[in-house]
């Protein structure tokens, strides 16, 4: 670790489950002031800790006011090889705690083998702006896009033997297959488990079955999934589409925008006044999600620094 030390009257310990909350709020905090809306969820914090392969104790750090019992201020967790994320309170930034976890993670990530670890800021954030003087490269571009209300993608008729459905419990490895295969085909990692990928879509807190949807091929089999999550905050309903993939074999017909247009309508259905999706500058997909109607909102660099 560096010399650097971390303010007086912080103290840090390891997450635990009941944090969720806390550190919810503590990104919910920093998103409002960086890009002037929440995307972040609970929820999403609770799948991700809860993948079986994940040891939150031994992979994350919590920044406390006072004593282990007060507030979180500060955080970051080592999500994967070269995964990362971390969160400081904008009352309590410019008081070097973000470099110091910085050093923390690189500390963590290089303990563990790995050759280069970064994290997704905001472009232009305090994040992006601390990051960059530290030597931290930009690895990738990813923006979030929302349809805006009352617009709608235009409907695309399946081709003929091709029909689309809400998954069923039968279809779930089917599921991970063609979602896992297809995003490494972009995303330099290794393959998630199915439980693991369970974990954080049909166990996800709040799931429900329109959640997950497929479109099956002429024999039946998988051609292509969507899942989708959906926010309330400030009591307005969003969709947000987490996954959706296309089998390889079964590309350039048309099934992502009717996995699309499922998705928003499902959400549109269950109370959502707007939907939204993330993707970045590896999956060129950018161009497809404006074609039909989608507009970027928010830009996000992943930057990253080698680790010698």
């Amino acid at each position: 670790m560096s010399a650097l030390s971390l303010p007086p009257n912080l103290t840090t310990r390891p997450l635990e489950p009941s944090d969720s909350a806390a550190v919810h709020a503590l990104m919910a905090a920093q998103e409002l002031h960086d890009i002037g809306s929440v995307e972040i969820e609970e929820e999403d914090l609770i799948a991700e800790w809860q993948r079986p392969s994940y040891d939150l104790a031994g992979s994350s750090i919590a920044v406390l006011e006072g004593s282990p019992g007060g507030r979180i201020v500060a955080y970051a967790e080592l999500m994967g090889a070269d995964r990362y994320d971390v969160a400081v309170h904008p009352e309590v930034r410019g008081r070097g705690i973000g470099t110091w976890l910085a050093g923390w993670v690189r500390d963590l990530a290089r303990s563990r083998g790995a050759s280069v670890v970064g994290m997704p800021v905001p472009e232009g954030s305090a994040g992006d702006r601390l990051l960059a003087e530290l030597g931290y490269g930009v690895r990738w571009t990813s923006w979030v896009l929302r349809l805006p209300e009352g617009r709608t993608i235009e409907e695309r008729a399946l081709p003929d033997g091709y029909a689309l459905r809400v998954a069923t419990e039968d279809d779930h490895e089917q599921v991970w297959h063609v979602i896992e295969d297809a995003f490494l085909e972009w995303s330099d990692r290794d393959k998630q488990t199915l439980a693991d990928f369970g974990a954080e879509v049909w166990q996800r807190p709040g799931f429900e079955p329109w959640m997950l949807q497929v479109v099956v091929g002429p024999n039946g089999a998988v051609a292509g999934a969507v899942f989708t999550t959906m926010s309330d905050i400030g009591g307005k309903k969003e969709a947000y589409v987490s996954r959706v993939a296309v089998h390889a074999d079964h590309r350039g017909r048309g099934l992502a925008q009717s996995l699309l247009v499922a998705a928003f309508a499902a959400g549109r259905e269950h109370g959502a006044t707007s939907s939204c999706l993330s993707t970045d500058s590896r999956t060129g997909a950018l161009t497809l999600y404006e074609k039909v109607g989608m507009v970027p909102d928010s830009v996000w660099l992943n930057r990253a620094i080698a680790l010698g």
